[in-house]
């Protein structure tokens, strides 16, 4: 990168609540953690801040980013106001606040420039993970409290669809960036596609998700699609739930548990899968549809789960529907039609070449820049468009 790039020598602080080494870590983790490399890339020296957990130290450097974990899921918040306040992430020219659900409130201990980065808004996942008063508090947080708090601060959303649910609470101006995800480069793996119908699920299983309904459809159309397997990739405090619903349903053989899985597994599934199912309830982005796309695996997900609306090109790389009975009938007749099924696995495999991790840094290195210049940018910046 050039030496007169403005991000070098510059110190960039995320503050975020998980990494991609947190067991409940997933592609916003992986989002971030791409952001960041891009920015070491460019000469900058990162810190990104996130809550302790088992799987890695209290602190460490890798691949140039250095890692600083304290308080737990809930507490991480405090303990990174205490951490920002009190220098130990250093000096930092630049903050990058992640909101998933709710902020850092960074605004309050710094006068930094700092960068909002939002995945998706959480209006319909509080009452799901955390039903009550709980919920109500949270989403007030983010409905009402989050928006005052920022107003003056970039926002990064990574959807258009995410962008339009900002404006609707009040983000609006120009102000709020779009950077998308990338897709990485696809895993080689042999074999092709499976001789029987196979149907994979990919992701943190969790009740937002719904997983449920992928395992209705399985249920439903196995007996008219002999052999029909769905595998259900990844883990997750929700998994015995699911693991009792499975069995309710008398599943059997017809749904797989297969746990966390090596990366070399993951896109095996991928491959062999003849659709990729996401009935999540809400999606930034939906890092899944890209991987599976290069295997020219189609997805199928809900029309109105935000980022898929992008990442999935309705008719031509998967199919969006509007209920739990559509997304049942959408499987069903996609196991049934292998032209149709293979026209859109080609489209998915076209769409995940759309969006590279190149551009997204590069985009997400503009939103900083321009923040260290003490300027904003709007979503319809010519340097961030795909």
């Amino acid at each position: 990168m050039s030496e007169a790039d403005p991000l070098r020598g510059k110190q960039v602080v995320f503050l975020s609540w998980r990494d991609t080494r947190n067991p409940e870590g997933g592609g916003a983790e992986r989002y971030l953690e791409s952001m960041a490399a891009g920015l070491v890339e460019r000469g900058a020296q990162v810190t990104i801040f996130c809550a302790g957990h088992a799987a890695a130290p209290p602190e460490e450097v890798v691949d140039g980013i250095r890692f600083v974990r304290r308080g737990t899921k809930l507490s991480v918040y405090l303990e990174g106001m205490r951490a920002l306040r009190r220098g130990d992430l250093g000096d930092p020219d630049v903050v990058v606040d992640v909101q998933n659900g709710l902020p850092f409130f960074s605004r309050l201990v710094t006068r930094k420039p700092v960068v909002v980065l939002v995945h998706h808004v959480h209006r319909e996942q509080w009452p799901v993970v955390y039903p009550g008063l709980t919920g109500h508090v949270g989403w007030f947080i983010e409905r009402r409290l989050a928006p005052l708090l920022y107003r003056r601060s970039q926002y990064v959303a990574v959807s258009r669809a995410t962008r339009s649910e900002l404006r609707a609470l009040g983000v609006r101006g120009p102000r709020v960036a779009v950077v998308h995800n990338g897709t990485d480069p696809v895993v080689p793996v042999a074999g092709g596609k499976s001789p029987t119908p196979m149907v994979a699920v990919v992701g943190r299983l969790v009740p937002h998700k719904q997983v449920e309904h992928a395992i209705d459809a399985a249920v439903t159309l196995r007996a008219t699609h002999p052999g029909l397997r769905l595998h259900v990739v990844g883990g997750g405090w929700w998994e015995a739930r699911l693991r009792d619903y499975a069995g309710a349903r008398q599943a059997g053989d017809t749904v797989v548990f297969e746990g966390h899985v090596d990366e070399e597994r993951k896109h095996e599934i991928y491959e062999r899968a003849w659709l990729l199912a996401l009935p999540s309830l809400k999606e930034g982005w939906g890092l899944v549809v890209g991987e599976a796309g290069m295997h020219g695996t189609p997805t199928v997900a809900y029309r109105d789960a935000g980022g898929t609306q992008e990442s999935v090109v309705d008719g031509f790389s998967g199919v969006l529907v509007s209920d739990r009975a559509g997304f049942t009938a959408a499987v069903g007749a996609l196991l049934d039609d292998v032209e149709d099924r293979e026209r859109l696995g080609r489209g998915a495999r076209v769409t995940s070449h759309a969006f590279t991790w190149g551009h997204a840094q590069e985009s997400f290195a503009t939103v900083v820049r321009a923040a260290l210049e003490g300027r904003r940018l709007d979503a319809q910046d010519p340097a961030l468009r795909p």
